[in-house]
């Protein structure tokens, strides 16, 4: 593989092979780790605000608290906490300013739950105050309001139809409303951030002409604790039986997460056909050095080497090349993933500090480097027998 050969171009094209595996190994290696380290951090922001799991009606909006089996539900291992919900659009109003948001209200153990008061951006994760209700609204709700923390003369303005409301009727008469003060501001990703306002669930029950009804029963599993969320989910469901639907987290954001990953193997194949391409330049390396060595090869078969163990010498030169730049991608690869992940030398937005994270992402995964190492093997391989099952014994006997 390294001997010096009789034409030095066959040297330049084969170490332009190696050059094209490693480059192209080291990309797909760094692209799936940025990838791993964006669907990480998405996964962790959402995680944030979507319960473990949720329970919600099969059929119809609400169903009713009292006769839910929440006693059995919450007495199952692994089972922390049960939260009520109840969401409902709303009209918001802050002065002359108006925003149609999605109400949720929350009993009082959703912090012991979520980690939206961890989302914070202004303000502090608070419901009551003082006997009073409180408001925490997403950053994009609370910029189309213009509200203010600090403004203790206006409140928000929380408009819901009423269920008994006739059409005509003043606004009075039409709608149920509530004055509330945001305590805090929360920033978590635009699809939230633009549509929740976070109340005591009291007091959107109110709002809604509600009692005991809720829209769905949130599940918080024990931190800390590794629990089979499928297992506690199957056991949910048995205890509940028909009439309810119980999702996890991913089936909460089914289409967030196959958007994620149609997009990664979908980055995965173009830098595969890329790599496809840089074997190219094996083909082109073992074709030269058949030329280059005829009279050598047809000196080793008059001495008896036969087809099948020529070939095989070829073969192994073309494989050579394939893992030596497999190896050598990986572990660049690798390497420059670990010192983004340590010390996050690519930064986003150029320092501004307007991204949830300073630098890009990065999760390395052992599967990857498999997968990744499988596949230049693979293409390695084929490259390599293309130009290596033309060598015929009729040919060597006649150079020879």
């Amino acid at each position: 593989m390294f001997a010096k050969k009789t034409h030095n171009i066959i040297n330049i094209i084969s170490a332009i092979s190696l050059a094209g595996v490693t480059v192209g190994t080291m990309a797909l290696i760094i692209v799936l780790s940025v990838f791993n380290g964006f669907e990480g951090l998405i996964t962790s922001l959402f995680n944030s605000f979507n319960p473990d799991l949720s329970i919600t009606a099969e059929k119809g909006k609400t169903f009713d608290y009292a006769t839910f089996p929440h006693e059995k539900v919450q007495n199952l291992p692994g089972v922390l906490v049960l939260t009520q919900v109840v969401e409902e659009n709303a009209l918001l109003k802050y002065r002359d300013k108006q925003y149609i948001a999605t109400i949720k209200g929350v009993s009082d153990d959703f912090e012991e739950m979520s980690g939206l008061d961890t989302m914070l951006i202004a303000g502090k994760f608070v419901l009551h105050e003082q006997g009073q209700p409180r408001m925490v609204l997403g950053a994009g709700v609370s910029y189309f309001l213009g509200a203010s923390l600090n403004d203790l003369l206006n409140p928000v303005m929380v408009y819901v139809p009423r269920r008994e409301g006739r059409f005509g009727a003043s606004i009075e008469q039409a709608f149920n409303s509530k004055g509330i003060f945001p305590s805090a501001i929360f920033s978590i990703q635009q699809d939230f951030d633009v549509k929740y306002a976070v109340m005591p669930i009291t007091t959107a029950r109110a709002l809604l002409d509600y009692t005991t009804e809720v829209t769905s029963v949130e599940v918080g599993l024990v931190k800390g604790r590794v629990y089979n969320v499928k297992k506690v989910k199957e056991e949910i469901k048995n205890i509940l039986g028909s009439g309810y639907v119980v999702k996890d987290r991913f089936e909460q954001q089914a289409l967030l997460y196959r958007v994620m990953q149609s997009e990664k193997w979908a980055i995965f194949l173009i830098l595969t056909f890329i790599l496809i391409i840089a074997t190219f330049n094996v083909i082109s390396s073992l074709t030269m050095l058949i030329l280059d060595k005829k009279k050598d090869v047809a000196v080793l078969h008059s001495m008896g080497a036969s087809n099948r163990l020529i070939r095989r010498i070829f073969l192994l030169e073309g494989i050579m090349i394939s893992i030596g730049g497999a190896l050598l991608g990986l572990f660049l690869g690798g390497l420059i993933s670990w010192l983004q992940q340590t010390f996050g030398l690519i930064s986003l937005g150029g320092g501004t500090g307007t991204f949830v994270v300073d630098s890009y992402p990065v999760a390395i995964k052992a599967a990857d480097f498999l997968l990744v190492f499988s596949t230049v093997i693979i293409l390695g391989l084929l490259a390599a027998w293309y130009p290596v099952r033309h060598i015929s014994s009729k040919y060597l006997i006649h150079k020879l």
